[in-house]
């Protein structure tokens, strides 16, 4: 189960074995050019403000509302009513995180983009003013949280985004069904080993050798560990990058053997 004295371990352990964040003493020129143009930009883009700006208002928002939860993130908040500002404390990936989201759209510019797990549609937000001609897909699956991130859209007047409600294992295989590719995606849904290796399955059948599937929470839990390290055994992975709060991973083929590294991010 997901422990916190755990994760400090293992956040400590990484700390120590990863590369540092300036790419010293790595030898390839794609994931140096990664961390020198993506993970260490340090711009201040303009549309930080604006979305940081909707994640204050939902912290501060007291509303109830009740929430269905497909997933395992229910050990922290186990009743099905809650108040929004508790969701966006505890579900919204941080700051720090989803602008990096957006800085990979934005520097690998894919075309389509499908997240799984909107919830109050932050990260939604970032994925899809990195690029905005590009179509971004998200999936939730409470009917009432939806309904905030249609909001947070409308708020930021963002208009390529298309939202699907509902449990992954059906909205999942409908998208995949409307698109021919998926560009760039982002798991961060049911976190447990099975499901997560099955939307890496079901990505796969859509995936080319360009795409980039970024998990969320890998060290979250012994199963998400598993789950991570089947992710980056798998024959069509060629690049995973331990981010220790997300993995990335990559399908090029011009990679001469397949590479991991650990990076201080």
């Amino acid at each position: 189960m997901h422990s916190l004295s755990r994760l400090v371990r293992k956040y400590i352990s990484y700390y120590i074995h990863a590369s540092n964040a300036k790419g010293h003493g790595v030898h390839s020129p794609f994931v140096f050019n990664f961390i020198k143009s993506v993970l260490n930009d340090r711009t201040r883009y303009s549309v930080y403000d604006s979305i940081e700006k909707v994640r204050d208002q939902l912290l501060a928002d007291s509303r109830m509302i009740d929430v269905e939860d497909f997933g395992a993130g229910s050990s922290v908040m186990k009743s099905s009513s809650r108040a929004v500002k508790n969701i966006a404390g505890s579900s919204l990936k941080s700051k720090k995180f989803a602008q990096l989201l957006y800085r990979m759209v934005a520097h690998f510019k894919p075309s389509v983009i499908v997240e799984l797990g909107t919830s109050l549609g932050i990260t939604t937000s970032y994925l899809a003013s990195g690029n905005t001609t590009a179509q971004v897909y998200t999936l939730e699956g409470s009917q009432e949280i939806s309904e905030i991130a249609v909001n947070t859209f409308s708020h930021l007047k963002i208009g390529n985004i298309i939202l699907k409600t509902g449990a992954f294992e059906q909205t999942l295989p409908e998208v995949l069904s409307e698109i021919s590719q998926v560009d760039f995606a982002f798991v961060d849904g049911n976190h447990r080993r099975a499901p997560t290796l099955a939307y890496l399955d079901s990505l796969l059948t859509v995936c080319n050798e360009y795409s980039v599937i970024v998990f969320d929470d890998i060290h979250w839990s012994s199963e998400m560990e598993e789950a991570w390290v089947e992710i980056i055994s798998n024959d069509a992975v060629t690049l995973s990058i331990d981010l220790f709060f997300v993995g990335v991973v990559f399908f090029r083929k011009d990679f001469k053997a397949k590479q991991h590294f650990s990076i201080r991010f």
